[in-house]
């Protein structure tokens, strides 16, 4: 680890602030599911046990107009948290101005402040005016554009940047990049210290043999995944609704399956590159119409001209089991169909029950639907390390730089 992290740093009676991901499931004010509280508490204890004065910066949803704010407040989370705080945890209805600058400094050591959603800083401009295009869509974008300013002014409040949302770590935000810009001491926090480790070893040092398995409706979220795992891995499973855009390539017949025209040619360069190492499905399930009701196994690659691919078939299932059985390393990042299906789930639980029956194998999933499967079929805790970042663990597996982590110190 090239970057500073928590224990590098002397917190103690200093203003501390954390970019955390509180981006929670939300159902009628209330927290439907409190993982990524639970997630980053280590970190907010630890800040806690050091006398730290601790403050929170979090998005929650999108905001894209302005009737999201109301739903998309951070009150309860900042609710629930105090139920693992033995001290106080105040909250902050606004993420700028004098009344937010005097609970700052009112703020004592061990006590929390969580400030308003971040994103509300996208429709607001300096002076707390919304900022609407003409379709009412939110128009000022400082947070998720990175403005200078508002980086400069979150950075005024505190004496030290922790960054522990690996969720938002491959974006450049003024909650994470522009806070770090601009202040003297940053550093990860454990969340994104254990995520960095995990997959720099999966990705970095694996023992071998490393098996990556990307599955996922298209090539085009894929193509560099791909391309960065065809030169690490020893082989490269492709599954989901992306694997019809290789049949196609192939010259195989899909029906009425998912196909990206325009990537036919991708795939077939990447079939090409990958030769052996690129392992395809060799059958599907098929089905008339995207519903969940029973479907047929294919006896090949060839789709039948009125129907859709949801699923690998069971003769895929045995062949990506054959793959994976001999791996010391496991990188997965997609489903192997619409696993949301009872009838189309099966190529996925199969991965799933595979990986997690190997002896001695290091297992990552990159979070994304990926992670919400396991989690959903109940393996959750039979996999190394469950990303909580899909979009960031991608970039990584990309072998791509991850702006809010470069913007951190180094040691």
């Amino acid at each position: 680890m090239t970057k500073k992290t928590l224990k590098d740093i002397n917190v103690k009676g200093k203003k501390v602030l954390v970019r955390v991901d509180f981006n929670v499931p939300m159902k009628n004010g209330k927290i439907t599911d409190n993982n990524r509280i639970v997630g980053a508490w280590d970190t907010i204890k630890y800040l806690q046990d050091n006398d730290a004065k601790i403050i929170l910066f979090s998005h929650l949803g999108k905001i894209k107009v302005e009737s999201d704010m109301e739903k998309n407040c951070l009150m309860p989370v900042s609710e629930e948290l105090q139920k693992f705080s033995k001290a106080p945890v105040h909250f902050s209805h606004y993420m700028q101005g004098p009344v937010l600058e005097q609970q700052i400094a009112d703020l004592k050591e061990k006590e929390i402040l969580v400030v308003q959603n971040t994103r509300f800083a996208d429709i607001f401009d300096k002076d707390s005016k919304v900022i609407v295009d003409a379709k009412g869509n939110a128009a000022a974008k400082r947070e998720s554009k990175n403005d200078p300013e508002l980086g400069k002014y979150w950075a005024s409040f505190g004496d030290v940047f922790v960054n522990d949302a690996f969720g938002t770590a491959h974006r450049a935000h003024a909650s994470n990049v522009g806070i770090a810009s601009n202040i003297k001491e940053s550093c990860v926090g454990f969340l994104v210290e254990k995520e960095l480790n995990m997959l720099s070893k999966a990705m970095n040092n694996p023992k071998r043999p490393l098996v990556a398995i990307v599955g996922g409706a298209k090539v085009s979220d894929k193509i560099n995944v791909i391309e960065n795992l065809l030169k690490i891995a020893d082989k490269v499973i492709i599954g989901g609704g992306m694997a019809f855009t290789f049949y196609k390539a192939m010259g195989f017949e899909i029906g009425k399956s998912l196909l990206e025209e325009d990537k036919v040619d991708v795939a077939k360069d990447l079939i090409k590159k990958g030769q052996d190492k690129l392992v395809l499905p060799i059958d599907a399930v098929e089905t008339t119409d995207f519903k969940d009701v029973k479907g047929d196994n294919t006896k090949d690659r060839n789709v039948s001209p009125n129907k859709m691919g949801l699923d690998i078939g069971q003769k895929s299932i045995e062949l990506f089991n054959n793959v994976i059985k001999n791996a010391k390393t496991v990188v997965w990042n997609g489903p192997m169909g619409v696993f949301e299906f009872e009838n189309y789930n099966k190529g996925t639980i199969a991965v799933c029950e595979t990986i997690a029956n190997l002896k001695d194998a290091f297992t990552v999933i990159g979070g994304g639907d990926s992670a919400a499967a396991a989690i959903k079929f109940g393996f959750k805790d039979k996999f190394t390390h469950i990303s909580t970042g899909g979009g960031a663990s991608l970039t990584f597996i990309e072998g791509k730089a991850l702006p809010g982590v470069d913007a951190i110190s180094n040691k």
